[in-house]
């Protein structure tokens, strides 16, 4: 959630939000920007991809590197990290191509024929564990910035934003005239801030002795994609955007 609270904390700065919904989980919430006629949702989802007529819900990437079953309709098709008997596993790039796929195409094939209607994608954030993974002492310590020599420009991380991009470029390839695309690019500049993760101070009760290298610190790097967002938007305002 880290996202949306650095993207209410930065605009309340302009507009005081009215504060509409809160489950009690903290799973879903939702502000009102009264000043500008602005609604701000936040929705969490156990499904990866779910459409329906005014929502498209998706997920950025992190949530696939794990076991993880496919299938098409009702049909299980292959898995993820599943090792099993009788049943096709697939690299993890597959599930994230046809999880952007489905997500554009639900988009270029709404009802909803607004003119103007803006989508933006933005790009992978890496994760930054160094000597392990999450549940097996992976840490992130790091206190300054990499260099652009020292971030891995050939790593998995930077492979995933290349298929977002080609999802996207197709997407934009098939989009309507009434439909607007732009790209929120923000992988090259996280992969250079491994110093930007809780790490061991996350402070969650649940999770004692893990370390969150794959969220990010308010203030801190993440609050440069709430910048890129506002001009973005400002662009979109002033009839200027790329698509």
């Amino acid at each position: 959630m880290g996202e949306c609270d650095n993207f209410v904390c930065k605009y309340s700065q302009e507009d005081t939000p009215k504060d509409m919904y809160k489950d009690p989980e903290d799973k879903y919430r939702q502000w009102y920007f009264p000043k500008h006629d602005f609604t701000l949702m936040m929705i969490w989802s156990r499904f990866l991809i779910v459409g329906e007529e005014r929502i498209v819900n998706g997920t950025d990437g992190h949530w696939f590197f794990r076991v993880m079953y496919l299938h098409k309709g009702n049909k299980l098709i292959g898995c993820v990290y599943c090792n099993e008997q009788n049943v096709t596993n697939y690299n993890i790039d597959l599930p994230i191509r046809m999880a952007f796929r489905t997500t554009f195409m639900h988009i270029n094939g709404s009802k909803n024929k607004k003119r103007g209607l803006l989508t933006v994608l933005r790009t992978f954030a890496p994760a930054h564990f160094e000597n392990g993974v999450w549940n097996n002492g992976g840490y992130c310590n790091r206190t300054s910035p990499l260099s652009e020599a020292e971030a891995d420009f050939g790593s998995f991380d930077w492979q995933l934003r290349s298929i977002q991009l080609e999802e996207f470029e197709r997407a934009k390839r098939e989009k309507g005239e009434k439909r607007l695309f732009e790209i929120l690019d923000v992988t090259r500049a996280m992969l250079m801030r491994p110093d930007g993760h809780p790490g061991d101070h996350w402070g969650n009760k649940w999770m004692k002795g893990y370390n969150d290298c794959t969220h990010w610190c308010l203030p801190g790097p993440v609050d440069l994609w709430s910048e890129f967002l506002l001009a973005l938007l400002i662009r979109s305002q002033l009839g200027i955007l790329t698509s």
